[in-house]
C-alpha cells in the first residue's frame, strides 16, 4: 500500500480502506455485470415529449391536481441531487472495489441525466422564472420537503469527514448510509413520488411526465438493485455488523421514512384530489417499507396489501419483482465479452 493509499492488491473485505485499481483478479464480477447491464438502459431527456402535457396542465387537471404537480416537481427538482452527492461523497470513496467503483460512475451519470429530466419539468411546466426559483427553494421554504431533505442530509452528514472507516462503528454508519438512500430515498421517497405519476396516467392525464418516469423508475430500480447487493456482500463478508442494534437502527429509519413521505402526501392531497386518499398512499408506503425490509433480511414491519391497483394496471409490475425481471423496454446493444479468469 502506497502512501496515498493506492494498491494493486485486493482489499480482504469490500468495506477495506485503500483504492485498489486493478479489475483483475476480478472478486465481484456481479457488480460489473450491473455496470454492462446499466450500459443497456440508456435514454437521453430528449426523447420525453411533455408538450402533451401542457394541453393537460392549462385545460384538463383540476387546481388541487396542479397544486399536486408543482409540489412533486418541486421535490424531484433537488430529490436526485442530494442522491448523487452521495454517491460521490460517501459510496465511491469507501466501496473499494473498480468493478464497483465503475458501476457507481455509471449510477452517477444517471443521477445527472435526472437532474436533467426534471429542470427540463420544471422549464416547461413552470415557464415564470421566480416561480421555478421558487421550486428549487423547496427543500427550504416547503416544509414536506424541508422534513425529506433534513432526513436525507442526516445519514449523509454522518459520514462526512470520515476518511477511512476502520471501526465496527464507522463501518455500520457507512452501512446505514447505505440502508438510508437504498431502501428509503430512491426506494421510498422516490417510489411514492412515481405512484402520483401513474395515479395521473391512469386517469389518461400527463402522459410525457410518465413517460420520462418509467426510464427514471428504471435507472432506480437498477440503483437498488446495487445497494442491496453490496448489502449483501457486506452481510457475508462482516456479519458482525448487522447486530440487534443495526436491526433496530433501520427499524426506526424506516419509520421516519414513512413518516416522513406521509406528511408529503398530507401536502400534495391537501386540496383533495378525487381518486387518491393519504390514507391509501400511507398504506402504498409501508407495502413498500416492507418490501424494503425483506430484501435486507427482516421480517415486515407493516404487513399490509397495495391498496393503489393502477401501479399493477399501468405496466409498473417491475414493483413487486423488480430485482428478477430483465429490463427490455429500452436497450442499448454492447457487443463483445469479458473473461472473469484472465489474469494480466
Amino acid at each position: 500500500m502506497s502512501a496515498l493509499g493506492i494498491s494493486a492488491l485486493r482489499p480482504a473485505r469490500l468495506l477495506d480502506p485503500g483504492l485498489c485499481l486493478t479489475l483483475r483478479p476480478m472478486v465481484y464480477p456481479r457488480f460489473f455485470d450491473m455496470y454492462r447491464s446499466a450500459l443497456k438502459n440508456t435514454w437521453s431527456v430528449e426523447e420525453v415529449d411533455l408538450s402533451v402535457d401542457l394541453a393537460d396542465l392549462h385545460g384538463k387537471l383540476t387546481s388541487a391536481e396542479r397544486h399536486l404537480v408543482q409540489r412533486l416537481v418541486a421535490f424531484f427538482a433537488t430529490g436526485d441531487a442530494i442522491v448523487a452527492n452521495n454517491v460521490v461523497l460517501s459510496l465511491y470513496r469507501h466501496i473499494n472495489a473498480p468493478e464497483a467503483r465503475m458501476y457507481l460512475s455509471r449510477q452517477l451519470y444517471e443521477e445527472a441525466l435526472h437532474v436533467q429530466f426534471y429542470l427540463t419539468l420544471l422549464d416547461t411546466y413552470v415557464p415564470d422564472p421566480a416561480a421555478r426559483n421558487q421550486a428549487f427553494a423547496a427543500v427550504e421554504s416547503i416544509p414536506s420537503i424541508h422534513k425529506k431533505a433534513a432526513f436525507c442530509m442526516k445519514w449523509l452528514d454522518d459520514l462526512q469527514g470520515v476518511q477511512a472507516i476502520r471501526t465496527r462503528e464507522e463501518r455500520q454508519r457507512f452501512v446505514l448510509n447505505l440502508v438510508c438512500f437504498a431502501a428509503c430515498v430512491e426506494g421510498l421517497f422516490f417510489f411514492g413520488a412515481f405512484a402520483y405519476v401513474y395515479f395521473l396516467r391512469s386517469r389518461g392525464l400527463m402522459h410525457g411526465l410518465a413517460g420520462g418516469t418509467s426510464w427514471v423508475f428504471r435507472d432506480e430500480s437498477l440503483h437498488m438493485a446495487f445497494a442491496f447487493e453490496v448489502l449483501r456482500v457486506v452481510r457475508e463478508e462482516e456479519p458482525e455488523l448487522f447486530d440487534d442494534r443495526f436491526q433496530d437502527e433501520v427499524m426506526r429509519m424506516m419509520e421516519d421514512a414513512v413518516a416522513c413521505e406521509t406528511q408529503f402526501a398530507e401536502d400534495l392531497l391537501c386540496q383533495g384530489v378525487a381518486g387518491l386518499s393519504v390514507r391509501d398512499v400511507r398504506g402504498y408506503l409501508e407495502f413498500c417499507a416492507d418490501q424494503r425490509l425483506v430484501t435486507l433480511g427482516y421480517a415486515p414491519r407493516y404487513r399490509g396489501k397495495n391498496p393503489l391497483s393502477f401501479m399493477e394496471l399501468q405496466d409498473t409490475q417491475e414493483l413487486a419483482n423488480f430485482f428478477e425481471r430483465k429490463v427490455s423496454a429500452y436497450q442499448v446493444g454492447v457487443s463483445g465479452s469479458v473473461a472473469f479468469d484472465v489474469a494480466f
